[in-house]
């Protein structure tokens, strides 16, 4: 069974494949980016790599993550490190993954990252594809 790292975003319980996580870190300063793509929060220094920051909230369509949120899962798509901010982190797990028996959650475009569901002690979880909450390279460099 596949392992999945499990966090929270907008009071929806998400899992991540354990294999697109490189790591989970608390970020530090943000520096904005003038004409990014809205989800692209701007840019930190981790390790000393340049790593982009993502707003998960907003690249799902959800109201903007609160500015004291600093826990983020680092992803590498494409050969690029990404920081996307989740609310919380809980535990890694594994999993048997199932189909969605119904839509994601109303609010929000949750549909375009999510790629199935797990159960935890009876609360549904959704299966997030880091990749598609990733903004389009040329929408993070703008």
């Amino acid at each position: 069974m596949p392992l999945f790292l499990i966090a929270r975003i907008a009071d929806q319980g998400v899992v991540f494949d354990a294999d697109q996580v490189d790591s989970v870190v608390d970020i530090g300063e943000v520096v904005a980016v003038p004409r990014a793509e809205p989800s692209v929060r701007g840019l930190t220094a981790l390790r000393s790599r340049v790593i982009t920051v993502v707003d998960t909230r907003l690249a799902l369509g959800l109201e903007p993550t609160a500015d004291h949120i600093r826990r983020a899962v680092i992803t590498r798509q494409d050969g690029h490190y990404y920081a996307m901010l989740v609310d919380a982190l809980d535990d890694i797990e594994t999993f048997e993954t199932r189909p969605m028996p119904h839509a994601p959650p109303h609010e929000g475009r949750w549909s375009r990252a999510a790629g199935g569901m797990v159960v935890r002690d009876g609360e549904p979880l959704l299966v997030l594809d880091l990749a598609r909450l990733v903004p389009p390279p040329a929408a993070a460099a703008a």
